[in-house]
Order: C-alpha cells, then sequence, then structure tokens
C-alpha cells in the first residue's frame, strides 16, 4: 500500500511538474529579458530626477522601468520611419559614417551591422530555408539552415554550386558549425525555420508535421514509398 502511494504521488508530481515547469521557465526567462532591457533602456529617463524614480535602495520603480521601455520602442519607431525616407536615410548614413572613423569602435560597429544585415528582411536567402545534409559522415544527417546562396571564390575554384550551411548544435542552436556544401547535395525541408529550431531545442522530440499534401506527392512520384505506404 505505502509503495503504491509512493507510486502514485511521484506520478502525480512528475505529471504536475510537466505543466508547472514551463511556466516557471518562460517567466524567468521574462524577467531575465525584461532586466537585461531595462539596464539599458533606464539610462533613457536621466532627465527626471533620481528621487522621483528610484526607491532607497536605489531601484528603479518597475512603472519607470516600463514607461522607458516604451520610451525606447517609441523612439525605434521614429528611427525606422525616418529610413524610409530619404532625408532619414541620408542622416542615418552619416551617423554609420561617423562611426565607421572612430578607431577600435568601427571594428565593432562594422561586424555588428554585418550581420544585422545578413539577418535583415533584404537578405533573401539567409535563414530563410531549413535543409538537410550528410554530416558529419556519408550517412548520417542533419539539419541546417542556408545562410548564403553566393560564394564566388570557392564556387569559382572548386568548380561546383556551394551554398553556406549552418549546422546548430543542440539544444543551444547559438553554436555551431560553418559548412560549404554543393548545392546537389542539400535537400531542403517543407519545414519552417522556427519549427527547424523548435527541433534542434527540443533534442528532435517537437517534429513538425508534414504537410499531407506533399506527402502524398512524394509517395507518388516514388513507387518504394508507395509500397511502403501500404505494407
Amino acid at each position: 500500500m505505502k509503495t503504491s502511494l509512493f507510486a502514485r504521488g511521484q506520478a502525480n508530481f512528475l505529471a504536475g511538474l510537466t505543466v508547472v515547469l514551463p511556466a516557471v521557465i518562460s517567466i524567468a526567462v521574462i524577467r531575465w529579458l525584461f532586466g537585461t532591457v531595462a539596464n539599458v533602456t533606464d539610462t533613457l529617463l536621466i532627465f527626471l530626477p533620481r528621487r522621483l524614480t528610484h526607491d532607497n535602495q536605489g531601484e528603479m520603480f518597475w512603472y519607470w522601468s516600463f514607461a522607458a521601455l516604451a520610451l525606447a520602442c517609441l523612439l525605434i519607431g521614429i528611427v525606422g520611419l525616418l529610413a524610409r525616407y530619404y532625408l532619414g536615410k541620408k542622416i542615418i548614413g552619416w551617423f554609420d559614417a561617423a562611426l565607421l572613423r572612430v578607431p577600435l569602435l568601427n571594428k565593432i560597429y562594422g561586424a555588428i551591422k554585418q550581420v544585422n544585415d545578413a539577418f535583415s528582411s533584404s537578405n533573401k536567402t539567409s535563414f530563410r530555408t531549413v535543409v538537410l545534409i550528410e554530416f558529419p559522415r556519408a550517412g548520417m544527417y542533419s539539419v541546417g539552415f542556408i545562410t548564403n546562396e553566393q560564394h564566388d571564390e570557392v564556387q569559382a575554384k572548386t568548380n561546383e554550386k556551394v551554398v553556406c550551411v549552418f549546422v546548430p548544435t543542440t539544444p543551444n542552436p547559438t553554436s555551431g558549425f560553418l559548412l560549404l556544401v554543393p548545392e546537389d547535395k542539400v535537400t531542403k525541408l517543407e519545414m519552417s525555420v522556427a519549427d527547424g529550431i523548435k527541433y534542434i531545442i527540443s533534442l528532435g522530440s517537437i517534429m513538425p508535421e508534414y504537410p499531407t499534401a506533399v506527402r502524398d506527392k512524394l509517395k507518388a512520384s516514388s513507387p518504394a514509398l508507395v509500397g511502403s505506404g501500404h505494407d
């Protein structure tokens, strides 16, 4: 009886943990993210008296932090609006040129700007396609993301059309391997980039749904698959 009660309590605890843990982790991540961003955006309220925005321990009141965050979003929106017009583009261009002339800062700012441009909406290929490649050896497959389809020097020296594929590590997708793969060795997948990232972070346990129409089309073009589907 005691063993049965213990096993039942353990099962209830584990079931509750699967429900509560994602919510707790989500709240913790949001708090950490807000705190990290607030460390930067709080400085926007420097023009206000400190006795008005901070408590006796020197911490800014949470509602003023929200106000600073809202002000930051407003300013970013204004910059984005200006960037859509000629005068705004010229001002941003002058600002970029000024930063790129500052020693040391130009290296950091230039590198960050290049990374930002690579992931911007104007880049039609970067992280837009999930692919399957044979890695780390033939016969073993890894999920990756196409980051660039143009590499003139490599293509000229290898006489092959190659693409840049980033293969993330799991469960931390911020590190990984950059591979130059012949285009004919790359298999493009139907899953979205978001689904691909979730698949990697979850260690492969969260499998995106495969569209029925695509599956039927693939089976129709492959007799072997059709035969296996009837077994």
